[in-house]
């Protein structure tokens, strides 16, 4: 009798586990800034295309089978990730370019009027916290949301929305947070990378030569930003103590992506160029430019890395060599759009959003991409092109 009642515990647990959910606890999920998830369902990658209905510079964030991503005017979606149909939204009356994080079917998104936390079971606000706005993404940690916010407080909620902690540091806080044993890591506009105890106290801060936007990425002990001083530092984590830097050449946006295994950190930069460097001594392994600025996060799954360009494409590499695997330009040329907003991926598909307003589902295994919407706008103009010529041409030979 006991030994069927363990078989079906089992069972149960085997049951349950595909519809377990893991958070999506920070901006790219995590302090390594992969932005990867397993596909832990019976989830079919398909090709859509779904209209935000306004521009998308925020990242997505993943949850059981849902995309939750917010257009720069504020409105909140919710999209399943298999077929790219809407389930439910919310205005959130407030415009934002902060990417949202979840946990335990709860949404935290920073705007420019504060923190909002929302219930995804009801689709409703729970609780807001006024501020001044709010671009950094929050970091959950603890029981606790931290984020940063224009007015140069570091910031800390519990799920009620009382504070826990309120830091005065200086500049502007756009940079957004990860917290690492009971420290958080945020940047500033006023050049310096912070690093606070959860405590409340201030360890130690890192002076670079302009703003700080960029997340920081923590691997092996160190910390790893970008600076608009177009540099990228990797700082030692228990006293700030630079291990190295190197010049990128231009502004750095973009935050860095870590991947432990291969000791490389990826890394964009306003230069154009999407780089791969040592992690142990920023020692450059190669660098792939794409002629237009790079200020998304790379995002990385087995030997790929994924990121979009402000020429209006998306490319996927290959990690190790920098060799293009393949490429896709929703725009079609004519329409191109930047694409500032994070790529993400669950599985074998591919998300990323774009400031023409649209989130696109790929599959990254087969390289297969969705028609582009742009394209009949292409076809048009293509058309009207052709009609224009023919009638000049017949102009032209009625005159003879």
């Amino acid at each position: 009798m006991y030994k069927k009642l363990l078989i079906g515990f089992v069972i149960c647990l085997l049951c349950l586990s595909p519809i377990a959910a893991e958070d999506w606890n920070s901006f790219a999920g995590g302090v390594d800034h992969a932005a990867y998830r397993d596909d832990g369902s019976d989830f079919v990658t398909n090709l859509w295309t779904f209209n935000m209905g306004a521009s998308v510079h925020s990242s997505p964030a993943i949850y059981k089978d849902y995309i939750y991503l917010v257009s720069s005017d504020g409105i909140l979606k919710a999209i399943d990730m298999e077929t790219g149909e809407e389930e439910w939204d919310l205005d959130l009356e407030a415009k934002t370019n902060s990417s949202p994080i979840v946990n335990s079917n709860r949404l935290y998104i920073g705007c420019e009027d504060g923190l909002k936390a929302i219930n995804i079971n009801n689709h409703e606000i729970v609780w807001d916290y006024d501020c001044n706005g709010v671009e950094s993404t929050p970091f959950f940690y603890d029981d606790v949301v931290y984020f940063g916010s224009d007015d140069g407080h570091l910031y800390g909620l519990d799920k009620d929305g009382k504070v826990v902690l309120n830091k005065k540091l200086d500049g502007e806080l756009k940079s957004s947070p990860i917290v690492v044993d009971d420290s958080i890591y945020i940047g500033s506009t006023n050049g310096k990378l912070y690093s606070v105890g959860t405590d409340k106290a201030t360890n130690w801060d890192f002076t670079t030569g302009d703003e700080v936007v960029s997340s920081p990425a923590y691997v092996n002990d160190t910390v790893i930003f970008g600076s608009t001083d177009g540099n990228i530092y990797c700082l030692n984590e228990s006293d700030g103590d630079l291990n190295w830097k190197v010049d990128l050449n231009n502004k750095v946006i973009s935050s860095p992506t870590v991947d432990e295994h291969d000791s490389s950190v990826y890394i964009g930069s306003d230069e154009g160029n999407l780089t791969c460097l040592d992690i142990r001594d920023g020692t450059v392994k190669w660098s792939h430019s794409v002629g237009d600025k790079v200020q998304t996060t790379p995002a990385l799954k087995d030997n790929l890395v994924v990121f979009g360009s402000n020429n209006g494409n998306l490319y996927v590499l290959n990690k190790y060599t920098g060799i293009e695997e393949f490429t896709y330009n929703p725009g079609t040329v004519l329409f191109n759009s930047p694409i500032t907003s994070s790529p993400v991926i669950n599985g074998n598909s591919l998300f990323f959003g774009d400031d023409a307003g649209y989130l696109y589902s790929l599959n990254i295994d087969k390289h297969e991409v969705p028609g582009s919407t742009q394209m009949y706008y292409s076809i048009a103009v293509l058309l009207v092109v052709i009609v224009l010529a023919i009638v000049v041409v017949k102009k032209f030979r009625g005159k003879k």
